[in-house]
């Protein structure tokens, strides 16, 4: 099933369990933000929320944890809400081979309804509020934010479709943080080295699939519409802004036009970020907003970030799982399943066959050097091929019994590192870990005689099926 909005995966949440609307009157804060994190520590099947009661607003209506569970995930992939992460993973494997499916493009949106370009004022629109008590202001950090590469406009796959966090500095006015390496980065480099403001699309409140793309480590060149329409299984739908030539997802709720101003730089921060800590203030870019539009009574959706786990673990999980899996692929065939599901892969569980000793300390290095790696990937584990990545009790098992402290853990001095980690010093550079967790295999020492693996017994996985059909009828 193709979700071509919002309001049309809420809808299928609702029918599958998965959604509670909150009638009752609500104050923008400290309510909604601790109703996500509360509902962020009900575990990994817990449903979105909907809002539509907030105190000091006609018709506002908030979205929160929208992607925050795995029957979520299943569910925005037309799959069983039951479906076992591992299986996601490997369908959204298949899916991802599918790329680049070709955009669909129309000439209207929905978010037409409503137009401003006079008097812009962001409040009068959206219901904003903080998420935490010490962040420097209100947020919106879950809109695609779409840009393109000055220096060659024409080519599709150079416009980027991100998430970045955007600080409201006042009625018509954000910050942005927009990392270096990032392709958002690249652009506004681009930009002020020709002397010129970057143009910006904001899409707030979009279907679930582009913002799961959005926050996708694809590659430079890579189309997040055209590897939308490839997870989604049909031609993305996308419309041209007015004002510029980027390319808009259709079904979004309310759309931001503007520039980030070249040359200009303001404090933006502290915010409580997705590490569980509050980032430091630094000076960022501003974003001058020229135009809004919105659907009739829009809704916003916004996103919880703080101590995991949060709805960033789940909106950054298998969609980071899968492009290092590919990567790793093309060094390592052996490479059986990668869960990069934690604190956007600051720790990567790999599972792999191995060939000699040795051969898993070389997919851990391969995993840190590969684009994503190289600012997140902390800390690799490598666990045999039969050690399900995704079953954390496995993943204890292999650490327990087969770490040999002083000879499977292998440290990598001053690496590279996003400077949100709290634990760099200085910010952006850490020590790297690898932890060899597969049975040992010569020509170590150990791998001859090595205790012996204790099989399931021969009909284990069919009467898996066996007992899950008798528990679901």
């Amino acid at each position: 099933m193709v979700y071509r909005d919002l309001r049309s995966f809420l809808e299928k949440l609702e029918e599958e369990g998965q959604l509670v609307r909150i009638t009752q009157q609500v104050y923008p804060e400290p309510d909604l933000g601790s109703a996500a994190r509360a509902v962020n520590n009900l575990g990994d099947q817990a449903p979105a929320l909907l809002f539509n009661n907030i105190f000091g607003y006609n018709n506002g209506r908030v979205a929160l944890n929208v992607h925050g569970s795995w029957p979520n995930h299943a569910l925005m992939m037309g799959l069983p809400k039951d479906t076992p992460v591992k299986e996601q993973f490997l369908e959204f494997t298949r899916r991802w081979k599918n790329y680049p499916v070709p955009v669909e493009r129309v000439d209207t949106a929905p978010f037409h309804a409503n137009q401003v370009t006079e008097n812009i004022n962001l409040f009068d629109i959206l219901p904003l509020f903080r998420l935490n008590r010490d962040d420097s202001g209100c947020f919106i950090d879950k809109a695609c934010v779409i840009s393109r590469d000055l220096d060659d406009p024409d080519h599709f796959g150079k416009q980027n479709v991100g998430i970045y966090r955007l600080q409201v500095k006042g009625k018509d006015r954000l910050g942005i943080q927009p990392i270096p390496t990032h392709d958002i980065g690249i652009h506004l480099r681009i930009a002020e080295e020709r002397g010129e403001n970057l143009p910006v699309a904001i899409a707030i409140g979009c279907d679930p699939v582009i913002t799961t793309i959005a926050g996708s480590p694809l590659t430079y060149e890579q189309s997040e519409y055209e590897m939308a329409g490839a997870i989604q299984g049909e031609p993305y739908r996308i419309v041209r802004a007015k004002h510029s030539n980027l390319d808009i997802p259709w079904g979004a709720e309310v759309v931001l036009e503007g520039e980030i101003i070249a040359g200009y730089r303001e404090l933006e921060g502290p915010f409580g970020e997705f590490t569980g800590s509050y980032s430091d203030a630094r000076h960022q870019p501003v974003i001058q907003i020229k135009a809004i539009y919105y659907r009739d009574n829009p809704i916003f959706e916004n996103l919880y970030l703080g101590m995991s786990p949060t709805e960033m673990d789940f909106i950054t999980s298998i969609n980071t799982c899968v492009p290092l899996y590919h990567q790793l692929k093309e060094a390592f065939p052996e490479v059986e399943a990668v869960n990069a599901n934690f604190t956007q892969g600051l720790i990567a569980i790999i599972s792999t066959k191995t060939r000699f000793g040795g051969f898993a300390k070389a997919v851990g290095m391969r995993a840190m050097t590969t684009p994503h790696g190289l600012g997140y990937c902390k800390i690799v584990i490598v666990v045999d091929d039969f050690v399900d990545p995704f079953n954390l009790s496995q993943v204890m098992w292999a650490l327990s019994t087969r770490v040999a402290p002083d000879k499977d853990l292998v440290v990598i001095p001053n690496a590279s590192v996003l400077s949100l980690d709290p634990s760099s010093e200085p910010p952006g550079i850490t020590h790297k870990l690898i932890i060899d967790a597969t049975t040992p295999k010569a020509p170590e020492s150990r791998g001859e005689e090595f205790a012996p693996i204790v099989e399931p017994p021969r009909d284990t996985v069919k009467w898996e099926k066996i007992l899950k059909e008798l528990i679901n009828k």
